[in-house]
């Protein structure tokens, strides 16, 4: 269970937290009080996340299942006799909506966890102990100005049905949610065609899944006829997809798929009509690549709007059906932010810490204990994610506008310890830029000798040649994401990994006009990531085929992230499923487990690469598990030849 203390100097009755917008340069949000007459008229729904009865017992199953030798080990239940074992009774939830209906609430639900809660917000507002009030956001840049309603204190839970609810989620209507993809720097064009020093069919920037396949040993695998077939791969996203452009995506690269292979989901209504303002083309990018690794594959993409509550309701929804085999995530949220609305305390009647990221732990659980694989983008703003996640420049200063401290920090879900988190590299190879307005030679030349942990800072000098800071030129702090969770023990797998971290002390969070806002522990035993890494520097990256609803279809180079290896690693395990003829679970125990047998790195045809060289600004990489690209890239013919004697 999620285990955090934090100080908290920003203070919830404002509703300060939740007004630092996400969006890049955002104004905050400016309280304007109680709600207006129509928003009171107005009914509302939120998410009431119920806990496992038996947790413990669920736990201690899901140990099994990972351990080889024991007789449970990979023995995964079945959707149905999960609920039939620990899901909560009729009985249950009838108590809880019984409870709710004394406020004036209906209670309807919607996975074997969740209830969908709806009334008007005074109910809510009786019903939770909170007082809502409404925030503006100002118009800024190209955003148009938005309005959203959020509790100024923390959720209590009726003390009658506290023991049985995890989380309520959806008070908070502000959009949180973001993709995890990059582009080149704005203040650095793109490089020029420059090769990788491996063998590719295309340069850098517009590689492809094939060429994927060549630079982490795909290809055995379908020579061997794998192509996922039989397997169901599923994308876990809040914006819509134009789905002609996966197809065309995988034609181009003559890739023979079923017409018929794509289902869309709607969870809670769904995202709305693609656009680029919601993050189309994240949710393009998760079914190209898993797709097209996994051409045989089938693809479910349950896609739920970027509002908060939809982070618990997609994750629900997915592990629910049990539908895919295994599940991947390009979307994250500062870790800290994913307990807001349920402040990680313990909750004064129960002494159990409550809050999303539990009810998504709870959720992780169940997906390990049915076999469903689950991967999610660490991040893309290297050690220091949460200064990237609010878009906000060090060094702190109370004088300078926007400043905020330099903090060591993770993104949620990745941090979760049931989910294998996925960070970054960049390949080797020759990058040349242009140095001057013309464009003309002599070029400015990066040589990358060794694959190498994803971090921008490698192109600091370039950026002092053009008359940047890393702030300025957009550097800092990209790259893979990578650190110590402050929510989440570290697990039983990452025991005696070799490279395996503490939390680094004085990591306080100060932000210009509001000064503090959180401290978080020294030395934390948390959880360590990323898991495994492939490449995701956008300058060593990839081409997307992609419908923009202002400037319509094109082929777009230059893109990377994290948010490509999430759903390389679902392609790739739909492949290992084929072969293997099971599902794989939690990747994991077994990964972590061949590090510990001295089998990761070793022998004729090792499974894993170690990334021995870069940083992501702050955590270096070694010859074994390290916080940039955790135990390396995996090379994907090795391992699937070692899980043959694993397993």
């Amino acid at each position: 269970m999620p285990r955090t203390t934090f100080r908290l100097s920003c203070n919830l009755l404002t509703g300060l937290c939740l007004a630092l917008s996400a969006n890049a340069a955002a104004p905050n949000a400016i309280d304007r009080g109680a709600l207006d007459a129509q928003a009171a008229r107005t009914p509302i729904s939120v998410t009431v996340a119920l806990a496992l009865p038996a947790l413990n017992e669920a736990e201690k199953l899901q140990e099994s299942l990972y351990t080889p030798g024991d007789p449970q080990f990979h023995k995964f239940l079945t959707a149905e006799q999960f609920v039939a074992r620990f899901a909560p009774t009729d009985a249950d939830i009838a108590k809880v909506t019984a409870a709710l209906a004394k406020y004036g609430l209906t209670a309807e639900k919607t996975t074997a966890t969740t209830l969908k809660v709806t009334g008007l917000p005074a109910n809510m507002e009786r019903a939770f102990s909170v007082v809502l009030h409404s925030y503006e956001v100002p118009a800024h840049n190209n955003v148009a100005a938005y309005t959203y309603h959020a509790p100024t204190s923390r959720v209590t839970v009726p003390a009658e049905i506290s023991a049985a609810v995890t989380a309520v989620v959806g008070l908070d209507s502000s959009i949180a949610l973001r993709p995890l993809y990059k582009t080149a720097p704005p203040a650095i064009k793109s490089p020029l065609a420059s090769a990788p020093s491996t063998s590719t069919t295309d340069p850098f920037g517009s590689l492809t899944v094939t060429d994927f396949a060549k630079l982490y040993d795909v290809e055995p695998l379908y020579k061997q006829g794998l192509t996922g077939a039989g397997r169901t791969i599923g994308i876990l996203t809040f914006a819509a997809i134009t789905p002609s452009d996966a197809f065309a995506y995988w034609a181009a690269l003559g890739l023979k798929v079923n017409p018929n292979r794509l289902q869309i989901v709607n969870v809670d209504g769904g995202p709305g009509a693609p656009s680029d303002s919601s993050g189309s083309i994240e949710t393009t990018i998760d079914v190209e690549q898993s797709g097209g690794i996994a051409p045989g594959a089938n693809i479910i993409v349950y896609q739920g709007s970027s509002f908060y509550v939809d982070l618990v309701n997609v994750f629900a929804a997915a592990i629910d059906a049990n539908k895919a085999d295994s599940l991947s995530i390009s979307w994250g949220i500062w870790e800290w932010l994913t307990n807001l609305e349920n402040y990680p305390v313990p909750d004064p009647t129960t002494g159990k810490t409550v809050g999303a990221s539990q009810a998504i732990h709870e959720l992780l659980l169940r997906a390990s204990i049915q076999g469903q694989s689950v991967y999610a983008a660490s991040g893309d703003g290297g050690a220091y994610d949460v200064n990237d996640f609010f878009r906000c420049d060090g060094p702190y200063s109370p004088s300078v506008p926007g400043s905020c401290s330099l903090t060591l920090s993770v993104l949620s879900p990745a941090s979760d310890p049931y989910i294998t988190a996925a960070g970054g590299t960049t390949l080797p190879g020759l990058q040349q830029y242009c140095d001057n307005a013309a464009c003309t030679p002599p070029y400015y030349n990066i040589n990358i000798q060794h694959e190498s942990v994803w971090g921008w800072d490698y192109l600091d000098g370039l950026c002092n040649v053009l008359g940047y800071n890393p702030f300025t030129c957009g550097i800092f702090p990209v790259g893979s994401g990578g650190g110590v969770s402050v929510s989440f023990f570290q697990p039983l797998y990452q025991f005696g990994i070799w490279g395996t971290q503490l939390s680094q002390p004085g990591q306080n969070f100060y932000l210009q006009g509001y000064g503090l806002l959180y401290a978080l522990p020294a030395f934390y035993p948390g959880r360590n990531m990323p898991d495994i890494s492939f490449n995701a520097d956008p300058d060593t990256g990839y081409v997307v085929y992609y419908t923009s609803n202002l400037y319509g279809f094109a082929e777009i180079p230059g893109y990377g992230g994290t948010s490509f290896v999430a759903p390389q690693l679902n392609g790739v395990t739909a492949l290992l499923g084929q072969d293997s003829n099971r599902r794989l679970g939690l990747l994991n125990p077994t990964v972590y487990g061949l590090a510990l047998a001295g089998q990761a790195y070793i022998g004729r045809n090792p499974p894993f690469h170690a990334i021995a060289y870069g940083d992501n600004w702050f955590y270096h990489g070694s010859d074994g598990y390290n916080l940039g690209a955790g135990l390396g890239t995996m090379d994907v013919a090795n391992f699937a030849q070692t899980l043959h004697s694993w397993f």
